[in-house]
């Protein structure tokens, strides 16, 4: 996924701004101020959370609240320091990537006995609800969306190569993909990714290929405790992988990241791509393509009939360090409830996390509604969490992008590239680190 990179630093504005709001947080009338911060920082954004803050105002005469944007870039490393401090903030935004060292070092306030008596809580979807308590039980955020992948199709291309419906299992994607391929008119089956975060969509094809044994709670591991690249089915993963670069994808694809997948998928030149929602907004804008001439289709499939789903996911929580906690948990509550949690996801082209949204026709026609397919069929769009939060992931995702290139320049094979990556976790898993 993408994000915006922040142009300016916070520095002590903010710190004058937390404390100043820290010290007036309640009022001789009985009016809270909350302190709320957000993470995932853009201008929009930050507008329509004002615009949601204010109607939660209007239906909450007693309580105010201060909405904190510090630039994405800084934000998480704003955040910390707030909660370090153990006072200036009241409602933030939590990540799937800092829920666990936040909660570990008891920043967060587990919401799970506020919340029992939430009427909220049963709209929810079931990976909601799952995203929103731990292992042990506790809450220690709301989502308010997810981001999750699922494949993009030019309709015109599929119906011009004699298909009447989406590829939805990867062999499926091979074979249309090769069928549509005709480099003399320069059109090729798959918007391959080569270049930044290349190493994603490999583990996601594995993923796939044994979703019958794989570990919800770790979308690297297999039930049995060892990584998903010593399985078997690693291999013939990779094989088909592989295969659509070597026959349906464009060559310069060896190098491409996300701007030119959507591109190359945008004008014509290829007609798959796997991607997140954001592009849905990203397609809408283009003069490139219209509504009739795309859709999406689900998350392929492997062999065994489930496609696996790495979400990623964010949300609302509330400072363990927070004097108004009861406060706090109703603006959880509301954000996360009916129109105002709809809004949100459509407006931030994220998977809702409303069960009524599947019924809302901006979801439920279009591209949103293999989304909603797969949020209402977890037992065949099995979601999983991928070691996100580790503290080497960076250190990965680099590994993982460089060895995907060595393959592709027939530097390494595909063997030992699974080799490698097999090494390499269960070495770190060796060590006491997950």
């Amino acid at each position: 996924m993408k994000r915006r990179n922040a142009v300016a630093a916070l520095g002590l504005a903010l710190t004058m701004t937390v404390t100043g709001c820290s010290a007036m947080s309640g009022s001789s009338d009985g009016t809270v101020t909350l302190q709320m911060v957000e993470s995932l920082t853009n201008p929009a954004r930050t507008e329509l959370l004002k615009q949601l803050l204010r109607d939660f105002e209007k239906q909450n005469s007693k309580i105010k609240v201060n909405l904190v944007s510090p630039p994405t870039a800084q934000a998480d490393q704003k955040i910390q320091q707030m909660l370090q401090s153990g006072s200036g903030v009241d409602t933030l935004e939590v990540r799937d990537i800092t829920v666990g060292p936040w909660s570990n070092n008891g920043w967060l306030h587990d919401m799970s006995q506020d919340l029992k008596g939430w009427s909220g809580r049963q709209d929810l979807t079931d990976n909601a609800a799952e995203a929103a308590t731990d292992a042990k039980g506790r809450t220690y955020f709301v989502p308010y969306g997810f981001y999750g992948l699922s494949l993009f199709y030019r309709t015109d291309l599929i119906a011009g190569a004699g298909y009447d419906k989406p590829p939805a299992t990867w062999d499926e994607l091979l074979e249309q993909a090769s069928a549509i391929q005709d480099k003399g008119k320069r059109r090729y089956g798959y918007a391959f990714r080569g270049g930044a975060n290349a190493g994603s969509n490999v583990t996601v094809v594995i993923e796939a290929y044994v979703a019958d044994r794989i570990d919800p709670a770790n979308g690297y591991k297999l039930t049995d405790g060892s990584t998903i690249f010593a399985a078997p089915e690693a291999a013939a993963a990779l094989k088909t992988y592989f295969a659509l670069f070597e026959k349906a994808s464009p060559p310069s694809s060896i190098a491409w990241g996300y701007p030119e997948m959507v591109e190359g998928f945008s004008n014509g030149s290829t007609a798959f791509l796997l991607q997140d929602p954001e592009v849905i907004a990203s397609l809408r804008e283009s003069r490139a393509i219209t509504e009739d001439q795309w859709t999406t289709a689900p998350l392929l499939a492997g062999p065994g009939g489930k496609a696996v789903q790495p979400l990623a996911t964010a949300g609302w929580g509330v400072a363990k360090g927070s004097k108004h906690k009861a406060e706090a948990v109703k603006l959880v509550e509301f954000l996360s409830e009916g129109e105002a949690s709809t809004t949100f996801a459509k407006k931030n082209s994220l998977v809702p996390i409303q069960k009524q949204a599947g019924e809302d026709p901006f979801y439920k026609t279009g591209p949103w509604a293999s989304y909603v397919t797969m949020n209402q069929n977890p037992g065949r769009y099995v979601t999983v969490t991928q070691p996100r939060d580790v503290p080497w992931f960076t250190e990965w995702t680099q590994k993982a992008d460089a060895d995907v290139q060595k393959v592709l320049l027939g530097k390494m094979t595909q063997q030992q590239l699974l080799a490698d990556w097999d090494t390499y976790w269960t070495a770190k898993w060796k060590n006491g680190n997950g």
